[in-house]
C-alpha cells in the first residue's frame, strides 16, 4: 500500500475553509437553482486546484471533472466524479502518491468520490469498452493541472464518440429502455426516481450525448428548464433528507415542497411530472430521428457498395403520401401538407392527430410546432368534423397515447379543451392508480376502444371515458363536480342535448356499478331499483357497463378481476331486465324519403338509368337555433343522393365507386320505393366527405356507376390495384376489436335486421355489400353511420322470396358476414 504523504497545516486549513464555505453556501442560499450549483462547483474546483498545486507533479497531469461534476451540476450530496489524467511517463508509485494527496481530503470531508487514474490511451480504451464510462468522459471539464492534456482528452473522446455513433447510439437507447423497465415512467409515479426513471436526469444526459454525436438533436423548447426543475428538486431532497437519494418518497414530499417554496406536495409533483414529460417527449422525438438517420446512412452505404461508390451523393426523392385533408405521411411521421393553413383550418390539429393515430405513426415535431404557432380557434360548439376527428383519435387504441402526448407537448390539448388544465399532470394519492389523472383518462379511452363493438354508441363511450374523472381537478365529490364539467365540455365539443345528458349521467355514476355490485345484495330488488333509477334506459346501462370495465382496467391490475367482472355483469343483467320489464324493445324504424328524393326516383324510373345529385349541406340551422340544435342538425360532409332502377348489386356498386374516388361515407340510407306505382326504384341517401382534395364531379361518379352496373368496370379489381399501387401506412389492427355482426331481435316485421359494428375503413361498405350479394340475400334497406373510427350499420335483408330469413339462416348469415369482414 502506498504510504500517505502527511497532510500539512496549510492543507488542513484549506480543507476546513472549503467545508465552511460549502456549508454556508448550502444553508444560507435561499433557493436551489443553477446559480447555487455553479457556485458549489466553482468552490469545489478552487479547493481541488489548491490540492493539485500542493501535490508533487512528476509528469504532465491534469485533474478532470467528469459526469455530473463535469457538467457543473453538483447537488449537496452528489458524488465527485474525478479523473487524474497523466502522460504515462512517471513511475506508478509517483502517480499513486499524487492521487492519494487528492482523494484522501475528499474522503475526510465525507464526500462520496468516484475516481480513476488513467493515461490518454487508457481513457480511450475504457471509453471503447464501457459505454457508461464514455458518457461520463463526454462531459470532461478541466479543473487543474495541464489544460492542454484535458483538451487533448476531450478532442480524442469526442472524435471517438462520433466515429462509433452508429454502434453506440442503439446501445444507449437500449440502456434507456432497460431503465424504463426497472424504474418506470417519472411523469406517472407517486414516488419517482428523479434520475433513473423515464423522463429523468439520466435521459437528459443521454440527449446531450446524442447531440454530441452530431447524428440528431433534441427539441430544445423547455428542455433546459425541465432539467433544472429536476435538479432543483434533487437539491432540496438532499438537504431535507441528509441523504444522497434520487427517489422522491411520499414522506419527504411536503418538506421538499416547503424547501422550494412550493404550495404543497401535489403542486411539487405536478412540476416534476411536467418536467419529466418534457424530457420524455424530447427523448422519443430524438430517438426516432436517430433511428431514421442511421437507417438512411446504412441505405446509402449499401447503395454505394452496389454501385461502386457512385451513389449516395444526391438526396433521395421526397415521398409524401396524403392521409387526410392537409395531412401527409413522410419518412415514417405525420406532417402537414405544403398547402395546409393552420391559421385558417381550425380542425387541422384534430384531423392530423386522428390520421396519425389511425396510421399508427407519430406526429412530426415540426407539424406540432406549426399547429401550435398558428392556431385557428375552433368555434363553440365544435363543427361536426372536429367532433368526428376527436372520436377517431380516441378510438385508435394504444396508438392514441403518443399522439396525445405530442399534442400535450405543443400545448394543443388545453387550447382545444380548456378544462383539461385542471387535471393535467395531477397526481392521484391512491396507490391503486398507475397514472396521473389526465393520463388515466386517456388510458381509459384506450381501453374503451377495445369495447366499442359491445355498444350502440361507441362515440359516447369514448368521450365518457375521456371525461369521467374531470371532477378530480375540483373540490368535493369528483363524480358530482364531474357531471357539470362533462356536460359543459360535451356541449362545447358539439353533442346535442340528449347526448350531453347521457354523458353527464355516465360521468356522475361511473363508479355506481362496481360499488353496488361489490357492496350490495344483488338479489335485493332495492339494489336493482337503485341502479335502474340512476341510469333510466338500456343504452345508458350498456354504456355504463363498458365504461366501468374500461375505467377499472386503466386504473391498474388491482382494480379489476374475474370476480368483479362477474358481479358487475350479473348486476347489469338484472337491471337490464328491470328496465325492459313490461315494454318490448323499440323496433328499428325506416325513415321516409324527402320530396326531393322522390323526384329523383321518378326521374330514374322514367329514364331507367341512375340519377345523382351531389350538394353541400347547410352548416347552421338559422338565426333562432340554439347550440344544441345546431350540433344535432349539423352534418359531416356533403349529401349525395342516388336513384336507380332496382337491380342486383346496387349497394356494393355504389359503395365501390365512392371508395374508388376516395370518398368516406359518414352516413347512408338505402331503401326501395315505388314513386309511380308502376315499378320499384332504389333510393340511396349518402353523406360523404373527401379523404383529401376536392370532391369529384357528380357526372364522373354517375359514369363510373353505370360502367360498374353493366360490367365494363371491375370495381373490385380497381380497388385492389389502387391498394397495391398506392403506398399508405396501414393502421395497426392488433389492438382494434374484431368486427361484430348480430341479428337485431324484433327489428322488423318485414325483414331480418343485421347490425354490423366494425372499424371504418376505405371500401368497408363495398365489402359488406358484396358479402350480402354473394349470400344470395336481398338488401331491402340499409342505415349506415360512422362514429369516429367505428361503423355502426343496420341492414334490412330478405330472402329471394322477399320474406325475413328464418332464425337459423339469419344467425348463419351473421356469422358468415363477421368472418368475411375479419378476413
Amino acid at each position: 500500500m502506498t504510504a500517505l504523504t502527511p497532510t500539512t497545516g496549510e492543507e488542513e486549513g484549506r480543507e476546513s475553509g472549503y467545508a465552511s464555505a460549502r456549508l454556508r453556501l448550502l444553508t444560507q442560499e435561499a433557493r436551489s437553482g443553477p446559480p447555487r450549483r455553479e457556485r458549489l462547483a466553482r468552490l469545489t474546483d478552487e479547493w481541488l486546484a489548491g490540492l493539485v498545486r500542493a501535490a508533487p507533479r512528476p509528469t504532465r497531469l491534469a485533474l478532470v471533472a467528469v459526469g455530473g461534476y463535469g457538467r457543473g451540476e453538483l447537488s449537496p450530496r452528489s458524488d465527485l466524479d474525478l479523473l487524474l489524467l497523466h502522460d504515462g511517463k512517471a513511475a506508478t508509485g509517483e502517480i499513486a502518491a499524487v492521487a492519494d494527496r487528492l482523494w484522501y481530503p475528499v474522503w475526510d470531508l465525507g464526500i462520496a468520490l468516484d475516481h480513476s487514474v488513467r493515461t490518454l490511451g487508457e481513457a480511450r480504451a475504457t471509453a471503447s469498452d464501457d459505454l457508461k464510462a464514455h458518457l461520463g468522459l463526454l462531459d470532461a471539464r478541466h479543473v487543474a493541472g495541464d489544460a492542454a492534456l484535458t483538451a487533448e482528452l476531450r478532442t480524442e473522446l469526442l472524435a471517438q464518440w462520433r466515429a462509433q455513433a452508429p454502434a453506440r447510439l442503439p446501445e444507449l437507447h437500449e440502456l434507456a429502455r432497460e431503465r424504463t423497465h426497472r424504474h418506470g415512467e417519472l411523469p406517472f409515479l407517486l414516488e419517482p426516481d428523479l434520475k433513473e426513471a423515464r423522463g429523468g436526469l439520466r435521459d437528459a444526459t443521454a440527449l446531450r450525448a446524442v447531440a454530441a454525436s452530431w447524428v440528431a438533436d433534441a427539441p430544445r423548447q423547455g428542455l433546459e428548464a425541465a432539467r433544472n426543475t429536476l435538479l432543483d428538486v434533487r437539491d432540496a431532497l438532499h438537504l431535507t433528507t441528509g441523504r444522497a437519494t434520487d427517489r422522491l418518497a411520499l414522506q419527504d414530499q411536503d418538506q421538499v415542497a416547503d424547501a422550494l417554496g412550493v404550495l404543497d406536495a401535489d403542486t411539487l409533483l405536478r412540476q416534476v411530472y411536467e418536467a419529466g414529460r418534457t424530457i420524455a417527449y424530447a427523448s422519443d422525438v430524438t430517438w426516432r430521428e436517430v433511428s431514421r438517420v442511421l437507417r438512411a446512412r446504412g441505405a446509402r452505404r449499401g447503395l454505394r457498395g452496389l454501385l461502386g461508390g457512385r451513389a449516395g451523393r444526391a438526396a433521395p426523392a421526397e415521398h409524401r403520401t396524403p392521409l387526410a385533408e392537409g395531412v401527409v405521411e413522410q419518412d415514417g411521421e405525420v406532417g402537414l401538407a405544403r398547402a395546409a393553413r393552420p391559421d385558417r383550418d381550425p380542425v387541422l390539429p384534430l384531423r392530423a392527430a386522428a390520421a396519425a393515430a389511425e396510421a399508427g405513426l407519430p406526429l412530426a415535431p415540426p407539424a406540432v410546432a406549426a399547429l401550435a404557432a398558428q392556431p385557428a380557434a375552433l368555434p363553440v360548439p365544435w363543427p361536426a368534423e372536429a367532433r368526428e376527428q376527436l372520436i377517431t383519435l380516441l378510438g385508435a387504441g394504444p396508438d392514441t397515447v403518443p399522439v396525445w402526448e405530442a399534442l400535450e407537448a405543443g400545448g394543443l390539448i388545453t387550447r382545444l379543451l380548456p378544462d383539461w388544465e385542471r387535471v393535467r399532470c395531477r397526481p392521484q394519492r391512491n396507490p391503486v392508480h398507475r397514472w396521473t389523472v389526465d393520463r388515466h383518462l386517456v388510458e381509459t379511452a384506450v381501453r374503451a376502444s377495445a369495447l366499442t363493438r359491445r355498444v350502440r354508441r361507441p362515440d359516447l363511450l369514448l368521450v365518457a371515458a375521456l371525461l369521467h374523472d374531470m371532477g378530480k381537478g375540483w373540490p368535493g365529490d369528483h363524480s358530482v363536480a364531474g357531471e357539470t364539467i362533462a356536460k359543459d365540455m360535451a356541449a362545447r365539443i358539439g353533442f346535442n342535448a340528449a347526448d350531453t345528458e347521457v354523458l353527464g349521467t355516465l360521468v356522475r355514476h361511473h363508479l355506481l356499478l362496481v360499488e353496488t355490485a361489490t357492496r350490495r345484495d344483488l338479489g335485493d330488488p332495492a339494489t336493482v331499483s337503485l341502479v335502474a333509477d340512476a341510469v333510466r334506459d338500456p343504452l345508458t346501462l350498456e354504456l355504463l357497463h363498458a365504461l366501468t370495465e374500461a375505467d377499472a382496467l386503466a386504473t391498474g391490475p388491482a382494480a379489476w378481476s374475474t370476480w368483479r367482472a362477474s358481479l358487475v355483469a350479473d348486476l347489469v343483467k338484472r337491471v337490464g331486465v328491470s328496465l325492459r320489464d313490461g315494454a318490448a324493445p323499440e323496433p328499428v324504424t325506416e325513415a321516409q324519403p324527402t320530396v326531393a328524393a322522390e323526384r329523383l326516383a321518378v326521374e330514374a324510373y322514367r329514364t331507367q338509368a341512375p340519377v345523382l345529385r351531389l350538394r353541400a349541406r347547410p352548416t347552421e340551422t338559422g338565426d333562432g337555433a340554439d347550440a344544441s340544435e345546431a350540433a344535432e342538425s349539423e352534418p359531416v360532409g356533403v349529401e349525395l343522393t342516388v336513384a336507380l332502377p332496382d337491380q342486383p348489386g346496387v349497394l356494393p356498386a355504389v359503395a365501390g365507386v365512392l371508395a374508388l374516388h376516395r370518398l368516406t361515407v359518414r352516413s347512408a340510407e338505402l331503401r326501395g320505393i315505388d314513386p309511380t306505382g308502376q315499378g320499384q326504384v332504389l333510393l340511396l341517401d349518402w353523406r360523404v366527405a373527401a379523404e383529401y382534395g376536392s370532391l369529384p364531379q357528380a357526372e364522373r361518379l354517375r359514369a363510373d356507376l353505370v360502367r360498374v352496373l353493366d360490367g365494363s368496370l371491375d370495381i373490385a379489381g380497381r380497388l385492389a390495384e389502387r391498394e397495391a399501387a398506392y403506398r399508405r401506412p396501414r393502421r395497426r389492427t392488433l389492438s382494434a376489436p374484431p368486427p361484430r355482426v348480430t341479428v337485431a331481435p324484433l327489428g322488423s316485421r318485414l325483414a331480418t335486421v343485421l347490425e354490423v359494428r366494425a372499424g371504418d375503413a376505405p371500401g368497408l361498405l363495398h365489402r359488406i355489400g358484396r358479402a350480402l350479394e354473394d349470400a344470395g340475400v336481398r338488401v331491402r334497406s340499409a342505415h349506415v353511420s360512422t362514429l369516429g373510427a367505428n361503423a355502426v350499420d343496420a341492414f334490412y335483408v330478405t330472402g329471394a322470396d322477399g320474406a325475413p330469413l328464418p332464425p337459423a339462416g339469419a344467425t348463419e348469415l351473421a356469422r358468415d358476414l363477421e368472418r368475411a369482414l375479419a378476413g
